[in-house]
């Protein structure tokens, strides 16, 4: 799969979680060889709790892995400190973002130690997150920490 195939899985739970009432980010966890891992989304509103970030839930989706090192991480929007944290505990291999325009996270850190960054500047995350953060501007603050 390429970069942009496995965006779109990503993009499908953004959507899934907008549709919920919550915060449009969407991941995906695929192996080396593109075989989808899990995917999920931001469930911080719906379920109430304030961990069940997208990558959080792609992650947990996809089960136990002997390693990480060849898996790919792909989200909607650059990931934050805590998943940015995930990626390295777990040493996931390669993060592909699909923007980080609305949000700048920690994908030059990931970067800086090892992992392989891919950044896509997709129009449609940019959109979606552009178009949530206009309409729900104290939500989303929560959902930054502000």
């Amino acid at each position: 799969m390429t970069p942009g195939q496995m965006l779109d899985v990503a993009v499908t739970e953004a959507r899934k979680g907008l549709a919920e009432g919550g915060i449009p980010i969407g991941a995906a966890l695929f192996s080396s060889d593109g075989a989808l891992l899990g995917s999920g989304h931001n469930r911080r509103v719906q379920q109430d709790d304030p961990s069940v970030h997208a990558e959080t839930d792609a992650f947990r989706a996809a089960g136990r892995q002997r390693n990480y090192r060849s898996t790919v991480m792909v989200t909607t929007l650059s990931p934050c400190w805590y998943c940015s944290g995930l990626v390295r505990q777990f040493n996931i291999g390669a993060v592909v973002v699909g923007e980080a325009s609305t949000f700048y996270g920690g994908h030059d850190w990931l970067a800086e130690h090892g992992v392989s960054v891919t950044v896509l500047d997709d129009d449609r995350c940019k959109a979606m997150m552009t178009d949530f953060i206009a309409a729900n501007p104290e939500l989303w603050a929560e959902d930054i920490g502000e």
